[in-house]
């Protein structure tokens, strides 16, 4: 959104045209297979790029926010533990019933999740977390590998209760042109 540039696949050139932006990031895309599940990626893009890194962050790319990822990556280098998440309260997209038998005691339309928090698909991690990787296709980062990172103790969550959304459906990538649209995308801090 902010550079225009030239790719030329054939001749592994880049053209930049203008940058426009005063951002130092360093962007690279790896090919890691067409099936390979998320662990496998992020260990076979480390193992080709990461180099002496001592941290790196992941994300899934299909998810949006106003959380402050620099606040994040401040907390997990103070937390020392192998691994952080940001963490957020999961929208509800359903009215919630509490019951009795087949009496409905309590109604809820869409309530607020304030005690319950999800993976929101933001990370920082510690390169001694790569072993807890394989380079096996089947490697599904949210199973074993971050499964046993918290069982080790290693997982840090930081909270975020701010805006978050991701794009699991037409309806949400709808929602969010939409949002984008009026202007008032949250995430565009």
């Amino acid at each position: 959104m902010n550079s225009d540039f030239t790719v030329e696949l054939k001749k592994n050139n880049l053209t930049v045209h203008s940058i426009d932006h005063e951002e130092h990031w360093e962007v690279t895309l790896a090919y890691t297979g067409e099936l390979t599940m998320t662990g496998a990626r992020v260990q076979r893009a480390a193992s080709k790029y990461l180099g002496d890194a001592e941290n790196f962050a992941v994300t899934y790319g299909d998810g949006v926010t106003d959380a402050d990822l620099s606040a994040e990556y401040r907390f997990h280098l103070g937390e020392g533990r192998l691994g952080t998440v940001l963490g957020v309260n999961p929208p509800s997209r359903f009215g919630e019933l509490k019951v009795d038998g087949a009496q409905v005691q309590e109604f809820s339309e869409k309530p607020d999740f304030v005690d319950n928090w999800i993976n929101g698909g933001y990370f920082f991690f510690k390169r001694d977390f790569l072993p807890y990787l394989t380079p096996d296709e089947g490697c599904v980062l949210e199973r074993e590998p971050l499964i046993k990172l918290a069982q080790d103790g290693q997982l840090s969550m930081f909270r975020h209760r701010g805006f978050w959304a991701c794009v699991d459906t037409q309806r949400d990538l709808e929602q969010l042109n939409k949002l984008w649209a009026s202007g008032d995308a949250p995430w565009a801090v």
